[in-house]
């Protein structure tokens, strides 16, 4: 009987170390805190970026299909004059593709760039969505040329002082820029390096554009 007592004894002895080891190491446990993001896609269908826009509307899609299911996304089209043509879900890809394949058609007569119209929706949108609980980003896909009406263009002085104020709202705001030339890449790059950082701020030339979607995800903390 002692013998029998002993053994239990020491059967709960050891459950309870086990069950506090247990309880110890879940504790310590972090649970991922992960993040909805809301990106809003800046996309270039002027005359003169015409004849890389088919790939540009192949990557903004790839773009998309990387992100997650909770995650939201806004599409502007950047021409003669800049708006809304998408918002919804980042995986509706026959939906994306259908208005931008409306929304971005070739016309002559669209030959200006209002970048300064289409990143201030951007930047908008981007607040709005803060508030709504998501982790603003944008992505801007064109040459970054400045043409056409001279109030609707991008005004280089102006973008860096909108983007801290943004980044005052919302600390993990990022950006990424693609497809323009590496002379305005570089631009960018002196202009909003010292704000957003170099993990918050990518940049790339058509030709690394992977790579630079890898950073992005990482970005978002993905």
């Amino acid at each position: 009987m002692n013998k029998r007592i002993i053994i239990i004894g020491v059967v709960i002895l050891l459950a309870s170390i086990v069950l506090k080891l247990i309880w110890s190491g879940l504790k310590n446990v972090k649970v991922d805190s992960f993040k909805p993001a809301a990106v809003t896609f800046v996309i270039d269908s002027s005359a003169s970026n015409q004849k890389e826009l088919p790939e540009q509307k192949k990557l903004l899609k790839q773009v998309c299909n990387l992100l997650d299911p909770e995650d939201q996304v806004k599409i502007i089209r950047v021409s003669e004059d800049a708006y809304l043509i998408y918002e919804g879900a980042p995986f509706n890809g026959s939906n994306i593709e259908k208005v931008m394949n409306e929304f971005t058609k070739y016309d002559k007569k669209d030959f200006g760039t209002a970048y300064g119209v289409g990143l201030n929706k951007a930047f908008n949108y981007s607040r709005q969505m803060k508030k709504d609980g998501y982790m603003p980003a944008i992505v801007v896909i064109g040459d970054l040329e400045n043409e056409g009406a001279a109030e609707k263009q991008l005004n280089w002085n102006k973008l860096p002082q909108d983007v801290k104020q943004m980044q005052e709202y919302a600390p993990e705001f990022a950006m990424m820029f693609l497809y323009a030339h590496p002379s305005k890449l570089d631009t960018v790059k002196e202009a909003l390096g010292p704000i957003l950082g170099e993990k918050k701020l990518i940049i790339s030339p058509k030709q690394n554009c992977d790579k630079a979607i890898r950073l992005f995800l990482h970005a978002l903390d993905r």
